[in-house]
């Protein structure tokens, strides 16, 4: 049975978290060298493997003692509104250091590339090696451990990701130059907080 409350609470929350992420950066950059479907088919098998990998997480922890779960998820989410903040006032000059960087690690296959085949497996190496630890792998995993919808979520998360995906790939240019890159960390930062302020609650309500 799928919640589509979870879904779709799901599904905000990855893609605000999303958008000012590295993720959204490489798949940009990934899309100026190879043509935007394939990279595109490429970012989303990636992301389909780490969400299936996330919930698998998420649902293990929620077999601890649920003060445990809710410990470790406000944790989370403190962590991220935390690291959200910290790296606002940077975030534009970080974006274009990680596009250049990211556009180097690419730089030397593109001149492989021949077949949009190559170019779907290129895009998924680049992003599964770049995702691992990523504040959208532990949100997922998180929603999980609270809310026990494992599936839910996987539609939530996945969908998200390929929404910021299929956003870099076709007007990525057009966003950066026109989003102010710190405030959308800082909104990223007041959804942490408030799912923050919700799991305490939940965790004094459980001890």
């Amino acid at each position: 049975m799928i919640d589509v409350g979870l879904v779709a609470l799901t599904f905000g929350t990855i893609f605000l978290l999303e958008l000012p992420d590295k993720t959204f950066v490489a798949t940009l950059v990934l899309s100026t060298r190879y043509r935007p479907l394939a990279v595109w088919i490429g970012v989303s098998l990636a992301f389909g493997v780490q969400c299936v990998v996330a919930v698998t997480a998420g649902k293990a922890i929620s077999y601890l003692p649920e003060w445990v779960v809710h410990g470790v998820t406000f944790l989370i989410f403190c962590t991220g509104a935390v690291l959200l903040i910290l790296s606002a006032p940077s975030a534009a000059t970080r974006e274009e250091q990680q596009e250049a960087e990211y556009a180097e690690q690419v730089e030397g296959s593109a001149e492989r590339v021949r077949t949009a085949r190559r170019a779907v497996i290129a895009s998924f190496l680049v992003i599964f090696a770049a995702e691992w630890g990523d504040l959208s792998q532990l949100f997922t995993a998180s929603l999980v451990s609270r809310h026990g919808e494992p599936l839910s979520v996987f539609i939530g998360s996945w969908a998200a990701l390929l929404a910021v995906s299929g956003l870099a790939a076709l007007a990525g240019r057009w966003l950066v130059s026109r989003l102010p890159l710190a405030l959308l960390h800082y909104i990223g930062a007041a959804v942490c907080l408030g799912f923050a302020a919700w799991t305490a609650y939940e965790l004094i309500t459980t001890i």
